[in-house]
């Protein structure tokens, strides 16, 4: 008898376990430092409405003391525990113990997300020893290896902006669900074409450049695909902060987050983000 109890306490206790596993919030992990476009304000506001209303955990991390800081993102240890790391990077240098952190977490294999810079999100002298990472773009995100360079990665001025607009082929991602077909973002088109995204990842949206300050050719905008470390990754170049202030932008974000978790996407839309955040631009 006393064996029967012990083992019907034991059952209730793994049940019991596994019930506290099933109902573990999945952390979102947010890590900021841009120079140029206050993802250390958007991506906060973001952070918050997936905590509220969609029931995931969040943790924002930021350059310090200022997004100018290029060398410390305290608190990058939290992305042992994480189940998606989002980045919004421009040239940094961080310290290899920090690199260390961000290395362990691509090797992971779990999920990645990059917004706009994060293409170039460290820019190491040539000959450092952390010189690789200047690369990030490309091994973490498919997208081109840094700013310029043989990839002729750039933009089309600070004068323009961008329409976007749903690929036909991908219209039924389920990113792209309750995303309109078309919008308009102040974001200046970035050129990533023809080498990039990397070769099998699947373009979700495609820019326009309206008033280029150069001959212009329409450039993907967000892709999703699987990165060198076998993850799930999403990619956009947009993330001017005027961006988070569009609908569509925010619901596309929504679904990413979801959809790189391995959860459905929304059902119903929990409605418009308030994110007004204004351009601050390179400012010391």
């Amino acid at each position: 008898m006393q064996k029967l109890i012990l083992l019907f306490g034991l059952f209730i206790g793994l049940s019991f376990s596994e019930n506290l596993l099933a109902q573990k919030k999945p952390l979102i992990v947010f890590v900021c430092g841009d120079h140029e476009y206050s993802g250390e304000e958007t991506l906060p506001i973001l952070a918050k409405e997936l905590e509220k209303n969609y029931g995931f955990d969040v943790k924002v991390l930021k350059s310090y003391p200022n997004q100018n800081a290029e060398k410390n993102i305290p608190g990058l240890e939290i992305l042992k525990e994480a189940d998606l790391a989002v980045f919004y990077l421009r040239w940094r240098q961080l310290v290899p113990e920090q690199l260390a952190m961000i290395d362990d977490y691509l090797k992971s294999g779990k999920p990645i997300m990059g917004f706009r810079t994060t293409t170039h999100a460290f820019n190491f002298p040539k000959g450092h020893e952390s010189e690789k990472w200047n690369a990030f773009g490309e091994f973490a995100l498919n997208s081109p290896p840094g700013w310029g360079g043989k990839a002729a990665h750039t933009h089309y001025g600070h004068n323009s902006t961008t329409d976007v607009s749903v690929i036909p082929k991908a219209k039924k991602h389920p990113i792209l669900k309750g995303v309109s077909p078309n919008f308009h973002v102040s974001s200046w088109l970035y050129r990533v074409l023809p080498d990039y995204p990397t070769k099998g990842s699947e373009w979700l949206l495609m820019g326009k450049s309206v008033n280029p300050d150069k001959a212009a050719i329409d450039n993907p905008v967000a892709w999703v695909g699987t990165n060198s470390f076998g993850a799930k990754v999403f990619t956009t170049t947009l993330g001017h902060p005027e961006d988070f202030s569009v609908e569509a932008f925010q619901r596309l974000l929504i679904n990413a987050i979801h959809w790189e978790l391995g959860l459905r996407v929304p059902k119903k839309w929990k409605g418009k983000i308030d994110i007004n955040v204004p351009y601050r631009g390179m400012v010391n």
